[in-house]
């Protein structure tokens, strides 16, 4: 009995460290594997991540040391397995695009991403509370886009954005916010989601509405206007409907808001987003 019980006890002890082992990436630090992650994660991660992990159309920026849902090798390995439930990350292998990967892919990709962290600047860079002020103040952000519960409907809500998106990108969505909406793109590589796709519209007793797509099948369309009222309409009684990919936030110049303030503003977000 005695026997069986030791016995018993190493095999569980095997098998916790071939666990640990299984948790631990073979490849750490191993150029070699990071440029073959490289071209994995081309094919099967930066349609929604971006090229270098730096964000894209729907992927957070990965380049960032702290990651919102992983902070070991082991977790990110779980998630790039099995997908985050009630986000657009999919499991290895469902979301259409590349192809289903080995576990030494993956730790191949893990290798790669690693490799591309950067490390976090000593000090924010940008007033977060002056930030603050201008969001929900002159800048008028607030009248159109939503954080932590806040604002208005009409844009995407950017309680996430800063930890999704780099600074740099945050930036150039304000100076040209219509760049990610251009004819042509695939869904995935827009700045937002379709719904944010403009249109103007004329009902069948002549009045215009101007505002954003929230929902459209071949017979109908949700359309929220610029005072965030939302109109369910039949296609066949309009007189005409016209899609834009012009995004309906203007374009905020140098001349509109500094340099300065926007840095505030992008600070603001960062600190919210890495909550």
């Amino acid at each position: 009995m005695a026997i069986r019980v030791v016995l018993f006890m190493m095999l569980l002890y095997a098998s916790a460290v071939a666990l640990a082992a299984d948790n631990r990436n073979p490849f750490a630090g191993n150029a070699k594997a990071a440029k073959a992650g490289a071209s994995e994660f081309r094919i099967n991660c930066a349609l929604c991540h971006g090229l270098g992990g730096r964000g894209g159309g729907r992927g957070p920026d990965l380049t960032r040391a702290q990651k919102k849902h992983a902070h070991s090798d082991a977790e990110m390995f779980q998630i790039i397995s099995n997908g985050i439930p009630g986000t657009a990350m999919p499991a290895n292998g469902t979301n259409g695009q590349g192809v289903g990967m080995t576990d030494e892919e993956i730790w191949q990709i893990i290798t790669y991403i690693r490799s591309q962290e950067v490390k976090a600047p000593a000090q924010q860079i940008g007033n977060v509370g002056h930030g603050k002020e201008l969001f929900y103040g002159d800048a008028n952000c607030s009248l159109c886009h939503m954080v932590e519960g806040k604002g208005g409907r009409l844009g995407p809500e950017l309680t996430a954005v800063g930890g999704s998106r780099t600074r740099a990108a945050i930036i150039d969505s304000v100076r040209n916010p219509s760049a990610k909406l251009a004819w042509g793109l695939t869904e995935a590589t827009k700045e937002f989601p379709q719904e944010y796709e403009s249109v103007t519209l004329v009902t069948s007793d002549g009045k215009e509405i101007k505002g954003i797509t929230l929902n459209e099948d071949s017979f109908s369309v949700q359309v929220m206007d610029s005072s965030e009222q939302i109109h369910l309409l039949e296609k066949g009684k309009l007189r005409s409907f016209q899609k834009s990919r012009q995004s309906a936030m203007p374009r905020y110049g140098a001349d509109i808001l500094s340099d300065k303030d926007l840095g505030d503003i992008v600070a603001y977000l960062i600190s919210v987003g890495a909550k």
